[in-house]
């Protein structure tokens, strides 16, 4: 009876049907939903408060800096809303990235025994900071990439930045960092749960390098190669500082197959 239970629990455990599966991925993506609302709400407070007059001084400094008539403009009725509403939704995806960030591991978490569980936190609590750190690290080139890119405008020239596309280039550059610099703690998760080995992750070091150059080039303006390599060296030292770790996990698991199984390590 007890071995009829174990089995049970381990079932219910390890495996889960299709439907439990969308079930489980509804109820994960409703929770996050319902934090990105909620992160939205303050981050359209937030907006009003401070972000728009931090997101807005880059340009203003380098009007100063210049003696430019370098501005943002508003070239339809509806420019303001659109903004605020897209600056909050962006704040909200930043405010919120602990509940959702928390959601992907849960939801990843089923493909992990016992022993390996007990990592997620550790996964969680890395999540988080790399997160706001590549936020970061996008906001803190994001003053070169300005002065540089207003500085092709011809002397006498007036530089009218669209306010939709310069909000859209900001949030994209902040964000698409963030996630970036995430990626590496979803490889070391993999590797945890035995889908990708260490092996396999040094192997393709030089398609991930040339992954990360491309992608900072694309994230930065083609002519700004410093603020490319800013970012594209801290998330080099990343993925490898992820390989180091999937390579330590192996050889634990090799160590413990070895005195389980006998096997060669």
């Amino acid at each position: 009876m007890t071995a009829v239970k174990d089995r049970g629990e381990k079932n219910r455990e390890k495996r889960m049907s299709l439907g439990q599966h969308l079930i489980e991925l509804r109820k994960r993506l409703f929770i996050s939903a319902i934090a990105i609302v909620v992160g939205a709400g303050l981050g359209w407070w937030l907006t009003d408060l401070f972000v728009w007059k931090a997101i807005q001084e880059p340009v203003q400094r380098v009007a100063d800096a210049q003696g430019s008539d370098t501005a943002i403009i508003f070239p339809t009725i509806s420019s303001g809303f659109d903004l605020l509403l897209q600056i909050a939704f962006t704040l909200g995806l930043v405010i919120s990235s602990p509940v959702w960030l928390y959601q992907i591991f849960a939801f990843l978490v089923p493909g992990l025994n016992k022993r390996e569980r007990r990592f997620t936190l550790a996964f969680f609590a890395t999540a988080i900071p790399l997160f706001f750190a590549g936020c970061a690290a996008g906001w803190f080139v994001l003053p070169n990439i300005v002065k540089l890119m207003t500085g092709f405008v011809p002397e006498g020239a007036l530089s009218l930045l669209t306010a939709k596309e310069y909000i859209d280039f900001v949030l994209k550059l902040v964000v698409a960092i963030g996630v970036a610099f995430v990626v590496p703690v979803f490889i070391v998760l993999l590797n945890a749960a035995g889908i990708l080995s260490a092996a396999a992750i040094i192997k393709s070091w030089r398609v991930a390098i040339l992954v990360i150059v491309l992608f900072t080039a694309i994230a930065t303006p083609s002519a700004d190669i410093v603020s490319m390599f800013m970012l594209a060296i801290p998330m080099i030292a990343l993925y490898f500082a992820a390989w180091f770790i999937a390579h330590l996990h192996d050889r634990r698991v090799e160590r413990r197959n070895a005195r389980e199984f006998g096997a060669a390590v």
